[in-house]
């Protein structure tokens, strides 16, 4: 199923803030636009390193350019299409601040 990205000129505006990010997030972007899935491990065939958080959040955390930063975003499946809603994006540092908060189950900043 094609993916359904909602929010995504919060992407636009972390990339202006963060001028880093800004190429790291387009191939990411890329990625997305060409992504197939239809089951959240699905998202690891497209980027191995994404983590799927557990507890029922149905949030992934994906590390994008080379680990410098960090996105949540909360996950849905249904039967014609797979969405997902970004929640946070930030530095990796600032990502390790709100886990030592407990707070990638919960953080919904967009």
């Amino acid at each position: 199923m094609r993916i359904n990205l909602f929010k995504q000129s919060t992407i636009e505006d972390f990339a202006k803030e963060n001028a880093g990010s800004v190429d790291p997030f387009k191939l990411w972007l890329i990625k997305i636009k060409a992504a197939d899935w239809e089951k959240p491990d699905d998202m690891k065939s497209t980027f191995p390193s994404a983590d799927l958080l557990g507890k029922g959040s149905n949030r992934v955390i994906f590390d994008i350019g080379g680990n410098n930063y960090r996105m949540i975003c909360k996950y849905w499946v249904g039967a014609d299409r797979f969405s997902l809603f970004i929640k946070w994006i930030g530095t990796h540092a600032q990502y390790d601040a709100l886990c030592k908060q407990n707070k990638q189950y919960t953080v919904d900043t967009y």
